[in-house]
């Protein structure tokens, strides 16, 4: 009985992945599964309601197991893997995810929502796992929490780039719009985007300096925001001394204009 709800289950998820929830109905369900609608509704009276709602959970739970990084490596390299399946599971589940992180489906109600936030506390709870934090300030909270809604508009552009790209496959005219980037180019973004956001609020956070200073002691020359953190050289390394303790304006030689502006070029 179990197997057979848990088969419902995920043929409703195939559905979903491919089309927008309002666009699969309970017929659709059934015929996929080769099974009647009155058995779908045996296994989910509340029609296809329940039925979205209990595939959206089985996504979530995939989607939060692929947040699971072990601890080798760097903290950017291990956000770098991350990233990658992140992306691996939006490509797999395009439309019926995509349609909920945007809101507006009129399948999405409070419960669905929760799912969803559920997710995020995830990938929250991950990333301050992987920094090494024990008790997160509230400027560290909202710099992760932040950086998870950027990943998430990211994500979400990758898709419509993909959607117009496929529907513009083999035009001759030269219109096509410019993406934002492939997968991999997308996710070495998000890598440095989160550096610079870390690197923006230590300037305000002591505990966030600490942090970002930790977190790139240990930075290989290759890996992941190296590049970058390279390019800002002292100021990262520094960033928890004379600007974050005397903050702007102050006179001391390592906050200094000329200084800032040679790290940075």
């Amino acid at each position: 009985m179990e197997q057979r709800r848990e088969q419902l289950i995920s043929v409703a998820l195939e559905l979903f992945s491919r089309h927008a929830p309002e666009d699969v109905s309970l017929d659709d369900v059934a015929a996929a599964a080769e099974a009647s609608r009155p058995l779908v509704y045996r296994y989910f009276p509340g029609g296809k309601q329940q039925l979205y709602e209990a595939a959206l959970r089985t996504a979530a739970k995939e989607l939060a197991s692929r947040f699971v990084e072990p601890g080798r490596g760097t903290p950017t390299e291990r956000l770098s893997h991350v990233l990658d399946r992140y992306f691996a599971f939006v490509g797999e589940h395009a439309a019926g995810y995509g349609a909920l992180l945007r809101g507006g489906s009129v399948a999405e109600n409070e419960r669905t929502t929760a799912i969803v936030d559920e997710v995020r506390r995830a990938a929250y709870r991950s990333i301050i796992d992987q920094l090494g934090v024990e008790h997160p300030g509230p400027r560290l909270t909202l710099l992760v929490r932040s950086w998870i809604s950027v990943v998430e508009v990211t994500a979400l552009t990758w898709l419509d780039d993909s959607r117009r790209e496929a529907s513009q496959a083999g035009a001759a005219d030269g219109t096509a719009r410019q993406s934002a980037g492939t997968a991999a180019e997308l996710r070495d973004w998000l890598v440095d985007e989160f550096v610079v956001m870390f690197a923006a609020a230590a300037l305000h956070d002591p505990q966030t300096a600490r942090v970002l200073q930790q977190m790139f002691t240990s930075v290989a020359g290759s890996g992941p925001g190296a590049q970058l953190v390279s390019r800002l050289g002292e100021l990262l390394l520094t960033v928890g001394e004379g600007p974050a303790a005397d903050g702007p304006g102050t006179d001391s030689p390592a906050a200094g204009p000329d200084t800032t502006r040679g790290s940075l070029d």
